[in-house]
Order: structure tokens, then sequence, then C-alpha cells
């Protein structure tokens, strides 16, 4: 009997603590010259050590770069993803580099 307790409480503690890695990132749509939407500057709003997902829907190069509490980049790319686990609290100014209007930002709390 107390091995099934014994076992039972491993296979609880490990799924509470795969859970946080199994958990579905965060998506963001990256659009011909926007992210997320085709207007204004949006705000994802995300906690810290989740993973944010980068999509590319639209046909121009685009890049992620972020800047803030931490400074991350993608490569310019017109399709496909980038994915950036994000572990510094705070918010992040999230712009591609050649397309001067398009911006976001992230905050992480």
């Amino acid at each position: 009997m107390m091995r099934i307790v014994l076992i039972a409480l491993a296979l609880a503690l490990s799924l509470t603590i795969a859970a946080p890695a199994l958990a579905k990132p965060r998506s963001v749509k990256i659009g011909d010259n926007y992210f997320v939407r085709a207007s204004g500057v949006p705000t994802v709003t995300v906690k810290h050590g989740k993973v944010v997902r980068w999509k590319w829907t639209g046909h121009h190069e685009h890049n992620v770069v972020a800047s803030g509490p931490a400074s991350f980049h993608s490569a310019l790319k017109s399709k496909g993803f980038f994915s950036k686990k994000v572990t510094k609290k705070g918010t992040y100014t999230i712009i591609c580099q050649i397309h001067s209007g398009m911006r976001m930002k992230l905050k992480v709390t």
C-alpha cells in the first residue's frame, strides 16, 4: 500500500513540474507590416516564464527585435515561427527593423 501511495505522489509531483513546460505558447501574428492587427500599437501581456511565439502570416519579410528588460531578435524571414521564453518582468518594445512603423509592446508580469 505504501508503494502505491509513493508512486501516486511521484506521478502527481512530476505532472506539476511538467505542466508549465507543456503550457501552450502565447501566439502573436505577424502580418504584412503589422504585429497582431493592422492599426495601433498592440500590447500583449504574458506571465514571466511563458513562451511567446511569433507567426509570420503575410508575404513580406520581417523580423522581431526586442528591447527592454532583456534584448532578443529573430532572423529576417517571410514565413515560419520565432519563439522566445520571456523570463524578465517588465515592458518590452518589439519592432521590425525594416518597417519603421511596425511595433508592439510586450508586457511580462
